[in-house]
């Protein structure tokens, strides 16, 4: 099959396009690498800004999958023009993906959205049936996943796959969670008590292939583990996988004083369960935290 990846260079990208490559698939990335064009057997790179209409729309018409991933990171204090990147870099290229699917042939589009649609619901069990929120993030992904679902016109499958945050070795958040505990200054963010969404690379991947595979399933899916943590829980499971003592809080005062609005993020609260993936039979390899935790910081570097 014939795969387009946007932010095909970023985290998840990265090793989703080496999964697709050895399974014999051909891959065409766009991201923001140096050489403008790279072909290598499957592989073909396109670098390009997505925010931007231009002639790597052209790349879309005659894929069969197109995964959408691109977006600027959210990890760093947020001023009003990198809160306007964050939004544009989301809503408009999936505007300009949408623009550059013909629908003159079976094509499934894959478009990330995150479980920060939900906003901050303290111990709400979040399905996909539940609504949006009303902070910032809330308000991305609503547009986002707008954006997307115009492809449904062009009687194109469209699912809108809500990350939880991503677990993977080499990078990512993991990398750095694990900093801190390094120095043992290991602990929970603000109380504690607020409920954390995530995922083992390995089962996002596999997620992506499932939902891909089954025809059915189309709209929003949550990818994350069954089993959401606290951040209480998540500091100390990380510390004994660690051999490391979780116990200095970074307290919700300080994060905010530091952070500014993003610390609302990292206090926010997200219980997000991946009822339709369950329900259709998808089954996980790492539901539980601590083998994900275990099996990810076997080789983590450094």
């Amino acid at each position: 099959m014939k795969f387009l990846i946007t932010g095909g260079t970023g985290f998840v990208g990265s090793f989703l396009t080496q999964q697709l490559l050895q399974n014999g698939h051909e891959v065409t990335v766009i991201g923001r690498s140096s050489a403008p064009v790279v072909r290598s057997g499957h592989f073909h790179a396109i670098s390009a800004d997505t925010a931007q209409k231009g002639s790597w729309q052209h790349a879309l018409r005659d894929m069969d999958v197109v995964i959408n991933l691109a977006g600027m990171s959210i990890f760093q204090r947020w001023t009003r023009a990198h809160k306007q990147q964050i939004y544009d870099s989301r809503i408009l290229t999936t505007r300009h993906v949408v623009e550059g699917m013909t629908g003159d042939r079976s094509q499934v589009l894959i478009s990330t959205s995150a479980v920060g649609y939900y906003g901050s619901r303290g111990d709400d069990i979040l399905t996909e049936a539940e609504p949006c929120g009303n902070d910032f993030l809330s308000k991305v992904g609503k547009d986002w996943e707008h954006e997307a679902f115009e492809a449904e016109k062009k009687n194109i499958r469209v699912v809108a796959a809500r990350f939880g945050v991503v677990l993977g070795k080499s990078g990512g958040a993991l990398k750095q969670m694990i900093t801190p505990f390094k120095w043992f200054a290991g602990g929970p963010m603000g109380s504690g008590r607020q409920w954390f969404s995530w995922i083992h690379i390995a089962d996002l991947l596999a997620g992506l292939m499932f939902v891909l595979e089954n025809a059915k399933i189309q709209g929003p899916v949550n990818l994350c583990s069954p089993a959401p943590v606290t951040s209480g829980e998540l500091a100390r499971t990380l510390g004994v996988v660690l051999g490391r003592p979780a116990v200095i809080p970074a307290p919700s005062m300080a994060l905010r004083l530091i952070l500014g609005e993003f610390a609302e993020t990292l206090l926010s609260s997200q219980r997000a369960v991946p009822e339709k993936l369950l329900a259709s039979g998808f089954v996980f390899k790492f539901p539980d935290l601590k083998d994900a935790l275990t099996d990810l910081c076997q080789s983590q570097p450094g």
